[in-house]
């Protein structure tokens, strides 16, 4: 069996939790210790029963409470060289036997779990998504990443459940709040997917077998939850999908756990 379900996502804070067989997995731990715990008890997880943590890249919003929770359960971080290298001065000291280190493109084992981290054109060092597999069953999680490019998609579109970005929509960007820098920093390729590109590439995994799709990683200040979730809702449509029926496309929370997903 394998499980999936978003406990957060945003620029405020981002963590998945993963079953796989007996094992679970946070991929990123974006949040305090206190509320990443409160949050897994609330979908019935007790924290000391976490396994492991997975890290995409360095950025606080996906790694605030992983050295906590590390330290507190004594659970081994798997992270890239170069997210290790950046990142150990936000998490703290770790205990050396918890320090793993991944490449992207380099398959390995995680208890019952197959992993492979693939590569994402972010502005981080050496970031990574994850595709993880037990048994015949597979859920990728692909955020932070300003393109689609042929490496994530290729890992990502034999997936069952995709937790894909869905950051920005182009007109909300181009007409809000942020400095010119930012705006120029969220569309370029190591930035943030927009909800075009990402209902572009929803309408083309459902063709690869996807059936499940969370967007995840929405911006606060330049989309909303009901304009990410239309803009793909169109795009299925019209490759002739049944929402609901043939596919569930569902908004991850912000501050609180989306649906658990069930293989």
């Amino acid at each position: 069996m394998v499980e999936l379900c978003s406990l957060f996502s945003g620029s405020s804070g981002n963590a998945t939790f993963v079953k796989a067989g007996n094992t679970n997995i946070l991929v990123d731990c974006g949040e305090s210790g206190s509320h990443l715990e409160a949050a897994l008890r609330q979908i019935g997880v007790e924290p000391d029963s976490l396994d492991c943590i997975f890290i995409t890249h360095e950025h606080i919003d996906h790694v605030k409470g992983a050295g906590i929770l590390s330290r507190r359960y004594n659970l081994p971080i798997y992270a890239s060289v170069g997210t290790w290298q950046n990142m150990i001065s936000r998490i703290g000291k770790i205990d050396t036997d918890n320090i793993r280190y991944i490449k992207g493109g380099i398959k390995f084992g995680a208890f019952d779990a197959v992993v492979t981290p693939f590569a994402t054109p972010h502005d981080s060092c050496e970031s990574v998504g994850f595709t993880i597999e037990h048994n015949d069953k597979r859920v990728s999680i692909a955020t932070d990443i300003g393109v689609m490019n042929k490496t994530v998609y290729e890992s990502i579109k034999h997936s069952d459940i995709v937790l894909l970005e869905s950051n920005h929509d182009v007109d909300m960007l181009l007409h809000g709040p942020y400095s010119p820098e930012l705006k120029r920093r969220v569309r370029s390729s190591v930035g943030h997917l927009s909800n075009d590109d990402c209902a572009l590439t929803c309408s083309h995994l459902i063709d690869c077998g996807v059936r499940h799709i969370v967007l995840g990683h929405l911006s606060l200040d330049n989309n909303t939850p009901s304009v990410a979730y239309a803009t793909t809702e169109e795009a299925l449509v019209m490759k002739g999908a049944r929402v609901g029926t043939d596919v569930t496309l569902e908004v991850a929370g912000r501050y609180a756990p989306s649906q658990k997903y069930q293989l």
